[in-house]
């Protein structure tokens, strides 16, 4: 086991041209073939050499990822795209205009130079640049070209903070950049370009209608939001489960009224059963529950509120000790989708429709 230091770095004194004393010592050890993980603005990331196997294969063992589940190469410079991708479509110049730096990852086919063991066996190429500036420096140190799955142990919630990347990755990497809290807290939306019609294969921040507002016609993955975890998502990824809290966990769908009356029931049943109940409810019902430990995860008024808490409120529960976890759905109507398709996965595709 080796030592995991954490390094203290603050966005906001960033400067283009004088590199931070740890951005440095990150890049060199990203040049060297080793890991370090960094804030982005949506999740933190477990970053290595893109280019080189050796070091894309060490993501794979600290995670404890799958191998077929392909890394997005994060670029600090729209023009680095050139040398890994085999053809830059109009599409991605016209959706890098609008969101990058930003929470978007474009599939492209990929070079020559890209390994397989960083695409996950494919022959295309999942492409970011990410809006964060300890991001963006530590991309022109380490060489320009990481990659970058989330930073935790593969399956477990995304980590929003350094400490949540030290308490799934001690003694397994490095070092660790602490940039504090991220700011939207859900993974980048993913699509793909490959496809005659661009097509969606994780759902994000950036919606279908911003996309198809840039580019026309947009498509999304019907595996994406399937209840039936015999649907596989077209994204290699995705058919894993994902985010989720150590407990098992049940998405309680319905109307407001019927999913707290149910939520309730089931708390008192488990409850008198000698069971651990969590509930993740929000600001307009987390004081109905009487039974529980009960988490507020934000205003249904302000869906990035609950995105950006949600990862974190799993984790919490992880911390109580509860063995089952009830949720609320959230049906928001900008990125609720996104947040749908976390906690579906979170929740391994156990649903409760009340009527």
């Amino acid at each position: 086991m080796q030592k995991t230091s954490v390094r203290k770095v603050y966005e906001d004194e960033i400067k283009p041209d004088r590199a931070d004393e740890a951005i440095i010592q990150a890049g060199e050890i990203l040049k060297k073939g080793g890991l370090v993980a960094f804030p982005t603005e949506t999740v933190y990331g477990l970053g290595a050499n893109a280019l080189s196997a050796d070091a894309a294969a060490k993501i794979y063992a600290a995670k404890g990822r799958p191998s077929d589940n392909p890394l997005i190469v994060h670029i600090c410079c729209f023009e680095d795209i050139h040398a890994i991708v085999a053809n830059v479509p109009r599409q991605a110049r016209l959706l890098a205009d609008a969101f990058w730096p930003g929470p978007l990852t474009m599939i492209l086919q990929k070079s020559k130079i890209v390994p397989y063991e960083t695409t996950g066996g494919m022959d295309t190429v999942a492409v970011r640049m990410p809006a964060n500036r300890i991001a963006l420096a530590l991309i022109r140190e380490g060489g320009g070209y990481i990659a970058a799955p989330s930073a935790n142990t593969s399956g477990r919630p995304s980590p929003t903070e350094a400490d949540h990347v030290y308490e799934d990755l001690n003694g397994k990497i490095p070092l660790i950049l602490d940039g504090g809290e991220v700011g939207i807290g859900i993974e980048s939306t993913i699509i793909d370009l490959t496809e005659q019609v661009p097509t969606i294969l994780r759902p994000g921040f950036i919606t279908q209608k911003m996309l198809s507002d840039v580019i026309g016609e947009v498509q999304t993955d019907p595996g994406m939001l399937a209840q039936d975890a015999k649907i596989k998502p077209k994204a290699p990824g995705m058919k894993y489960r994902h985010y989720a809290p150590r407990a098992e966990m049940i998405l309680v769908e319905g109307t407001q009224e019927q999913v707290v009356k149910k939520i309730s029931q089931l708390a008192e049943e488990m409850t008198a059963a000698g069971r651990q109940v969590g509930i993740i409810g929000t600001k307009e019902t987390a004081g109905q529950y009487k039974q529980g430990v009960v988490f507020s995860i934000g205003s249904r008024q302000e869906e990035e509120e609950i995105a950006h808490n949600l990862y974190r409120i799993l984790r919490s529960l992880d911390a109580s000790g509860v063995d089952i976890i009830y949720a609320e759905s959230f049906e928001t109507p900008q990125i609720g989708q996104a947040i749908r398709n976390r906690l579906l996965k979170a929740a391994g595709h156990q649903v409760m429709q009340v009527k």
